[in-house]
């Protein structure tokens, strides 16, 4: 019975000063909103990074000088496919074409009747009626690609203007899925040939060689091999592109945890001092309690469930809002921050991952310093006589 009117007095507390809780509540659904998403769209870019990464080619082999990719002759891949050990080898052309100053599109140069050393363009060639897409010059795009070609009436057709001041028409043949649009959002797929043309290459020349090795332990040794092949080569490995991503959202995530950090540890200081310096409505309410022999201990006990409702609601409510927010309606303004927005509109639709030992010490964090800034001060007050609190 004693515990029974006890929760029954902490609900009409509750319910009584609600006003004073309210602006609380409002700031850590807020500060749980902005956590949340930064996490859930981390989570779900690491998530969906991790599957492209494991469908690219093991190993790429470039040309380099004075820090730019060169082209290089295709005849060279008739040494690699004398390594022992390499399978898939795939002669690549790709560049960027710009539409205007800041919006440009990826080149991607494919011999569609070649086995690609890349699933998800293999995936991709497997679901093109090939014997109408090689009839004419025909493209594959992106979402972000043909978002930006119907706005400037190019709906069915694009005029490529190739560095030799020659105008290429090419077909839209196909509209990439938007499911994988974090990763080709930007690309225009055309057949080995025709991307050469348009970017200006030699009919010899290609812009890398990508492989695959199915024995992993002879990745140093290949690697070190095709290096021998060409001077200032450069190899890059799958593990080398998955190091460069993962460092760029980490660094993005970091930075948002830092400052949310920062945040609530000024929310826990504003706290303090408003209990520390707690008006008198909140001191008669603690002295009367004590008055009426409520131990020290009850006094906090009371205080703990008060606030403790707070944060438990605001958790489940910002948590609530940012999986919406994220996976339902896709993040608008955050997603820009994170994929960016100088180039093409992205229309990447976010995984729904969830990382709950993250969250859980974020929110096991936040949890302690709000409790922590409001007894503290509590306990301060309760531990004085009634009469000195009044």
């Amino acid at each position: 019975m004693r515990d029974n009117s006890f929760f029954y007095f902490l609900t009409l507390s509750l319910l009584k000063e609600k006003r004073r809780y309210l602006a609380i509540f409002i700031i850590s659904t807020i500060l749980i909103f902005l956590l949340s998403s930064v996490l859930f769209i981390s989570s779900s870019i690491k998530t969906t990074l991790n599957k492209q990464l494991s469908a690219q080619p093991d190993l790429v082999l470039q040309s380099i000088k004075g820090g730019v990719v060169y082209p290089i002759n295709e005849d060279i891949i008739n040494r690699v496919l004398n390594i022992y050990g390499v399978d898939k080898v795939t002669k690549r052309v790709y560049g960027r074409y710009f539409f205007d100053e800041k919006r440009s599109a990826l080149i991607i140069g494919v011999d569609f009747l070649d086995e690609q050393s890349n699933k998800n363009l293999a995936k991709i060639i497997d679901s093109t009626n090939l014997k109408e897409f090689l009839k004419t010059n025909n493209m594959l795009v992106g979402a972000g690609v043909y978002d930006y070609l119907k706005k400037h009436f190019y709906k069915s057709s694009y005029n490529f203007l190739t560095p030799q001041g020659k105008i290429v028409k090419v077909n839209i043949f196909k509209i990439l899925d938007k499911k994988e649009a974090l990763f080709n959002n930007d690309f225009i797929i055309v057949p080995l040939n025709l991307a050469k043309e348009i970017l200006g290459l030699k009919s010899n020349e290609i812009t890398d060689i990508a492989l695959n090795v199915p024995n992993e332990s002879e990745l140093d040794t290949i690697k070190a091999k095709l290096q021998e092949l060409l001077y200032s080569s450069r190899v890059i490995s799958k593990s080398d592109v998955k190091k460069v991503y993962e460092k760029l959202f980490d660094y993005k995530s970091g930075l948002f945890l830092t400052l949310y950090l920062i945040t609530i540890t000024t929310f826990a200081l504003i706290l303090y001092l408003r209990y520390t310096l707690a008006v008198s409505v909140e001191k008669k309410e603690i002295a009367i309690l004590r008055a009426l022999g409520w131990s020290i201990n009850r006094v906090l006990k009371l205080k703990f469930f008060e606030n403790l409702s707070i944060i438990i609601f605001a958790l489940l409510l910002g948590t609530s809002l940012a999986y919406i927010y994220v996976f339902m309606l896709n993040s608008p303004i955050l997603k820009d921050i994170f994929l960016g927005s100088n180039n093409l509109k992205n229309f990447s639709e976010f995984i729904p991952v969830i990382d709950f030992r993250v969250l859980a010490t974020i929110y096991i964090l936040f949890t302690v310093l709000f409790l922590g800034a409001i007894l503290i001060p509590i306990w301060k007050i309760a531990t004085s006589e009634p009469k000195e609190i009044l």
